[in-house]
């Protein structure tokens, strides 16, 4: 049995089309864990299939939220809050991480799949502080022989670049010409269509056991594609007829700037203002085709950024 949390999430529910789409598990094989309402409508058709729905709280998760799952999914919590202020470590996003990682051991799961991000290894970026803590620590399981892990490094998203790009707006910032950021460098941008395919193809693999234990694999599209914030940029001022520019500032300017011209909280601010930095050393330029291997069993190329740049202003 298969056990996916986030199954509602953009990455998590991604990965649950793709692992029926492809008809790579039986529905009946697979534990849908939420930290919504099991009679959400949105896992109305998975349960219809025959897949099962548990609600997970990731305070303090139980080991029977686990029962029958021998493997599972563990996409990282969205509460990036927990991570703001250097959180010390345990009271990170890495806090609600390990609370899953240690109920699901106790409940009999043999196998952790954990998604992590697609950054350097020592990483200095916020956004990894709390992925990294978490590798540690499934690191040490393994280590003491409590169970098999694999570490997937998910690609940055296609479908982020607004976050990236200045908190860009799709609505709102249309006549908005220059945008201020704390470093720029070339991101191998991955679509969450093309993870998750990618993501099912590995956890739902008969020899996950013997192929992908103790191995950190990145799934992320090739640097032949790979676009600074300052070529999106382009490509969104191309796409609405109007010149859009990157103006590179210090850290500490980009952390003033969204704080005090854009009203943004600035333990928010903070934290994601060590991105720019990571880019800058070329983090997130990730030479591993893994990501387009997995795809080619299925036919599928991945989707270059810059359709996903017009798909989604043209929405």
């Amino acid at each position: 049995m298969l056990a996916l949390t986030s199954s509602t999430g953009k990455l998590g529910s991604a990965v649950l089309r793709s692992l029926l789409e492809h008809k790579l598990v039986d529905p009946q094989n697979l534990i849908l864990l939420t930290s919504s309402s099991i009679d959400a409508p949105s896992l109305a058709p998975y349960k219809s299939a025959g897949t099962q729905a548990r609600s997970i709280n990731y305070e303090s998760p139980t080991p029977e939220t686990f029962a029958g799952a021998t493997s599972i999914l563990v996409v990282s919590t969205p509460r990036i809050s927990m991570d703001f202020n250097n959180a010390p470590l345990g009271s990170g996003r890495e806090k609600h991480h390990i609370a899953v990682i240690n109920a699901a051991v106790a409940g009999g799961v043999k196998h952790i799949f954990y998604t992590s991000l697609a950054f350097g290894p020592h990483s200095e970026a916020g956004v990894m502080r709390a992925h990294l803590r978490t590798e540690a620590y499934l690191s040490s399981l393994r280590e003491k022989g409590k169970v098999r892990v694999t570490v997937l490094r998910e690609g940055l998203y296609n479908e982020s670049w607004p976050l990236y790009l200045g908190y860009y707006d799709l609505k709102k910032d249309r006549e908005r010409g220059e945008i201020v950021l704390g470093g720029d460098g070339k991101i191998c941008w991955t679509s969450i269509p093309d993870l998750g395919l990618a993501t099912a193809l590995v956890i739902s693999d008969d020899k996950a056991g013997e192929k992908y234990d103790g191995k950190t694999m990145y799934l992320s599209s090739s640097p032949d594609g790979a676009k600074t914030l300052q070529e999106i940029a382009e490509l969104v001022g191309k796409e609405r007829g109007a010149e859009l520019t990157v103006k590179v500032v210090s850290r500490e300017e980009h952390v003033r700037y969204y704080v005090e011209q854009k009203g943004m909280e600035e333990p928010s601010v903070e934290w994601w203002s060590s991105t720019y930095p990571a880019l800058e050393k070329g983090e997130c330029i990730i030479h591993d085709t893994t990501l387009t291997d997995l795809l080619s069993t299925k036919g599928v190329k991945p989707q270059k950024v810059e359709e996903t740049v017009k798909e989604m202003l043209a929405a």
